[in-house]
């Protein structure tokens, strides 16, 4: 069976079944399946149980960490207004790396079946079940092992005394990130402020999938020009 032809079975485990779809995959991954309930990615228990995350996992886990990595700072002999300014920096970096990442590596257009196959796990499934409550973080795992080269990064960027606060600050931004996104594909804002940005990050989803890459805020999108126009502007040209 040529690729263009594969069916995915939804019932089945599907991460190995994806990268067979070949040049169809981005058409398939991009129409969404609006459910609470997930797929099963792999037949493995193990490897199953390691994709899913409930939300609370992730402040309850990192935000020691952020406290011990501040603190190496303090210890260091940083007063707080400079810690502040630190932390803050680190919190800026994170959503450069968060929209950089979204843009350039989560919407990267795959047909191999690797490719197809690695791109649906870092991000395709989100975008082919937004809902599933179960992914929608990241599992601490990877989290884990990504810190290492992100901490790396900021000791090229600052100073020995510098550098824990501002990969604390770094830190800091990736769980504001990941239980903002959460909070907006569950939660159910009632002030202006929330609910814009929920509305602006579904619209990614549901509308214009290749602009609306900031999760946090549209900062980064106004910068490079990527912020998706609202449908009220669209219908006054």
């Amino acid at each position: 069976m040529v690729a263009q032809d594969f069916k995915v079975d939804l019932n089945k485990a599907l991460v190995f079944q994806v990268g067979h779809l070949g040049e169809a995959y981005q058409e398939w991954v991009h129409q969404p399946i609006v459910s609470q309930e997930g797929p099963r990615f792999f037949e493995n228990e193990f490897w199953e149980f390691l994709t899913r995350t409930v939300w609370w996992a992730v402040p309850t886990i990192w935000l020691p960490v952020v406290c011990y990595f501040v603190s190496k700072s303090v210890r260091m002999g940083h007063t707080f207004p400079e810690i502040a300014v630190m932390v803050l920096f680190g919190i800026l970096v994170w959503t450069l790396l968060e929209y950089t990442l979204h843009r350039f590596l989560f919407h990267i257009e795959t047909k191999s079946y690797w490719g197809n196959t690695i791109h649906y796990l870092l991000h395709g499934c989100h975008h082919k079940h937004p809902m599933d409550g179960l992914r929608l973080v990241f599992p601490p795992t990877a989290t884990a092992i990504l810190c290492f080269p992100f901490y790396n990064m900021v000791k090229l960027m600052a100073s020995p005394s510098v550098a824990p606060a501002m990969f604390g600050g770094g830190l800091l931004g990736y769980v504001m990130y990941d239980v903002t996104h959460y909070y907006l594909h569950h939660g159910q804002p009632s002030s202006e402020v929330p609910k814009k940005l929920k509305r602006y990050h579904l619209n990614h989803h549901f509308r214009i999938q290749d602009k609306g890459f900031g999760i946090t805020s549209s900062l980064w999108d106004r910068v490079f020009g990527t912020l998706p126009q609202t449908k009220a502007a669209k219908k006054s040209r």
